[in-house]
């Protein structure tokens, strides 16, 4: 379910409470006005101490943070990018701002990139993994791990849509060199827009830090307005209520996901043995944003669609925005080569149903979903 659903007065007192203190909406300077509330700072901080890494960096938006992670980690024009056909378009929009070249891989059951297919296009251009936690499910870290260590290739992961997911104990974002997570209106926690690069690396940070903010420094010792640089960079900055949103959201955060759990066990109960569901790694903890299965029968699968509309429930992305988020559809932006090696991933992908996970649904309701949709599968 969508971090929007759980917005409230919580959040509303947030915001409010900027106005209240000086009414600053800069992340920088401004300090005689704020009463020393710096709420990108907090949400930094926060967001560092929840993801259990070094550093936050707050930016604009989840498809920023891809770019600065690219940045960040030495990605330059004329390197490849190994990253999958199943993911939303920023991905590749974001290799292809830097100058890069995006290579696609294909997916396998789990909907992420597939570690035999992607190790099969590393050449001596590649530079960067790029592996995408895509609807909530985690990918496979420990191959990819191990497979950029034995290439010598950065590591760069893209959460953006698995927020507060796990693979292995360990948090989604915390596994690669560098990693990208998003805070828009769609995703677990919304702030409407805005995003943040994690990293454990010093000099990585030191990057993004500057690169998002014009090249600042932030020097200590000196005023914004005289601060030192040493790069040039761009604004992807995150504003104040942006932050102030996104702190009340990260505390949710748990109790969204156990929420989540708790309507999916519902209609993974109901359907145990009856689909063909989306396979979950083994050691993962996922965020139960969607629940994922494949009916081949396309005269049937656009039934099953058609009731989940008429009843409120819905699509996530599968089917009704998979040109959006499937390579295979992306000529306007990738070279014929690339678009159609991935076709195997747009026929598994039109067979997939993703039946969103809603707040203001029950887990009676979803139970209740399993049954009818048991009923329309089993004709």
């Amino acid at each position: 379910m969508p971090g929007f659903e759980w917005i409230g007065v919580e959040e509303q007192q947030a915001v409010s409470s900027i106005f209240d203190n000086g009414g600053v909406l800069f992340a920088h300077g401004f300090d005689d006005l704020r009463n020393g509330v710096y709420h990108v700072r907090e949400f930094e901080d926060a967001c560092a101490k929840y993801f259990e890494v070094s550093h936050g960096i707050a930016v604009s938006s989840g498809t920023a943070a891809v770019k600065i992670a690219l940045k960040a980690a030495g990605v330059k024009p004329g390197d490849e990018v190994i990253t999958q056909a199943f993911n939303f378009i920023a991905v590749v929009e974001a290799i292809l701002d830097v100058g890069a070249k995006p290579v696609l891989a294909n997916v396998d059951r789990t909907l992420n990139m597939d570690p035999q297919d992607a190790e099969s296009l590393i050449t001596s251009r590649t530079k960067a993994l790029l592996p995408v936690h895509m609807l909530g499910g985690p990918a496979a870290m420990d191959a990819f791990t191990a497979m950029a260590e034995k290439h010598h290739l950065a590591l760069i992961e893209d959460a953006c849509e698995s927020v507060g997911g796990r693979f292995q104990g360990r948090r989604l974002g915390a596994w690669g060199d560098v990693a990208a997570i998003s805070f828009d209106q769609g995703k677990m926690v919304a702030a409407g827009e805005g995003g943040m690069v994690l990293t454990n690396n010093d000099n990585i940070a030191k990057y993004a830090k500057e690169f998002h903010d014009h090249g600042h420094e932030n020097n200590p010792d000196l005023p914004r307005g005289m601060d030192t640089c040493t790069i040039h960079g761009f604004n992807y900055r995150m504003t104040e209520m942006q932050a102030a949103v996104g702190k009340v959201q990260l505390d949710k955060l748990p109790e969204m996901i156990s929420a989540n759990q708790i309507r999916h066990e519902s209609l993974t109960t109901a359907l145990d043995g009856i689909v063909d569901a989306r396979e979950i790694l083994p050691e993962t903890g996922p965020i139960c944003d969607c629940f994922i299965f494949f009916v081949e029968d396309q005269p049937k699968r656009q039934s099953i669609v058609d009731y989940l509309r008429s009843t409120g429930f819905g699509t996530k992305n599968l089917p009704d925005a998979v040109k959006w988020h499937c390579a295979a559809f992306w000529e306007h932006a990738l070279p014929e080569d690339q678009t159609s090696r991935v076709i195997p991933t747009r026929r598994l992908l039109e067979t997939a149903i993703a039946v969103p996970i809603w707040k203001r649904k029950s887990p009676q309701d979803y139970e209740e979903l399993g049954q009818q949709l048991v009923g329309m599968i089993s004709k």
